[in-house]
Parts: C-alpha cells; structure tokens; sequence
C-alpha cells in the first residue's frame, strides 16, 4: 500500500500520512508532484490517493495528473480521501469516476471536513480553538475508517448516485468555470512584494515568477494556496482582496 496526495497548505499531506500511518506503519506517502510518484503507483497492490476538494470538484492539476498518468491506474485498488472545507457531496466520487475510467477498482472514499484554506476570504473563518477541533474530529474519523478498511468494510463517503447529485447542485452546477480550468486571477501587491521567489519554489503548476523584481502569475493557477499561505510579505491574494490568515497544518496541531 502506499498514499499519493496533493496537497496546498499542508490539510491532505497531514490526512494521506496519519491514514497510512493506521494502515501500514511502513507506508509511504508521496505528493502527486513527487518524481517517484508514478513509480510508486506502479509498484503498489493498493494506493489511497488524497486531494483537497474545490467547487465540490478536482482541482485542475490532480484531473491533469489523473488524465497525464491513464496508463498507471490500470487494475490499482484505489482507496479515495477527499478533504474539504464545508461539504462537497461527491468529492471522493469525482476522481472515482475519472479513475474507473482508466480500469482501477474504487474501493471506498473518505470525506474530511478540515480548516479552510481560503485565507483571503472571511466567511468561513474560524479561531484556532475550533480548527483544532475540526482536525481531532477528522482523526476520529480517520481511526473508525482505518477500523473499517482493516475489517474490510470500506467507507463509501461521496460514491454514491445520491452524492453525485448533491455535489452537482450544490457548488459544480455553478462553478464549473472555476474547476474545470486554471485560474487567472492571482493578485500581488507589488508594493509588498520584495521578489524572494518563495512563490516561485512552491508553485505546483510553475504559475509564479519573477519580472522586474516582482512575482507575477502567468494564468495557471490551480488554487491550492500554497504561495499565499508561505508568503513572507504577505503580498499574494487570489480568490479574495485582502490577507484574512496565512494558517498551516502545522498551527492547527500546536497547542
């Protein structure tokens, strides 16, 4: 078994590892932007693959990993973890459809409701105390998953036709744009930005560099949050205007 994971501000790495963790103490996770990922896939009986849900759909660069890698999913028990900031109806099932597509066996979902990493909008914001509930909460339900998969009785969170309908009527129906394509709309203050080319490093879709001593987007943004969330000067926005909490996995699990 091994886990595959993609992850922005640190939310899915932390679910994919304490997963495995409770599986097979000696499994290894590996992020989808790993050069050892697909090997990894290769060589594995079972791969629980891990993302972060938005629009109640795939990001943009787990579809393209997905889609790039056809031939590597072939036969692969595949265990899906979705996690989520409010609710996504069908996120486990996004992916479970894609990959049955391409001849592996769906053997349960997960969904996992975590902090939100919109850090630049305010509406779902919650103080520390509470995230840190929301992950002891997404724990337990990770123990009773790992209960279950052991006994093999796999969870089948958002796999259902019923799933499917709530996760079309309640965010994809109306924001397919948003998912289905990578964004344009990262914003940086340039009077902030001082071009430490942090953004630049972290960037999973090489969407960030450096013109004249500024970072710039070049229109391949897949939303993760990632460059917001590290960036020193806090000069980066993206679906908001301004920095309501820069919040790593790490915060949430410091006392």
């Amino acid at each position: 078994m091994t886990g595959i994971y993609f992850s922005g501000t640190g939310n899915t790495k932390h679910c994919t590892e304490y997963l495995l963790r409770l599986l097979e103490e000696d499994a290894l996770t590996y992020s989808i932007e790993d050069k050892e990922a697909v090997g990894a896939i290769q060589a594995a009986d079972t791969v629980v693959f891990a993302y972060p849900v938005y629009y109640s759909n795939l990001p943009k660069f787990v579809y393209d990993f997905i889609v790039g890698h056809a031939a590597v999913w072939r036969e692969k028990k595949i265990m899906i973890v979705a996690t989520m900031g409010l609710f996504s109806g069908d996120g486990a099932g996004c992916a479970a459809r894609l990959l049955k597509k391409y001849g592996a066996e769906i053997l349960g979902g997960v969904h996992l409701k975590m902090p939100d990493c919109i850090g630049d909008v305010k509406i779902l914001k919650k103080p520390l105390k509470a995230c840190r509930k929301t992950v002891a909460k997404a724990h337990a339900k990770l123990e009773k998953a790992a209960r279950r998969i052991k006994s093999g009785r796999y969870p089948k969170n958002g796999l259902t036709v019923s799933c499917r309908i709530v996760g079309l009527l309640g965010q994809r129906l109306y924001f397919r744009r948003k998912s289905e394509n990578y964004f344009n709309g990262v914003k940086i203050d340039r009077a902030k930005c001082v071009a430490c080319g942090v953004c630049v490093s972290l960037c999973p879709t090489r969407n960030m560099e450096i013109k004249d001593n500024k970072a710039v987007g070049n229109g391949k943004c897949t939303m993760c949050y990632r460059c917001f969330v590290n960036c020193p000067r806090q000069a980066i926005t993206i679906i908001g205007k301004r920095v309501v909490r820069q919040n790593k996995m790490e915060d949430y699990l410091s006392e």
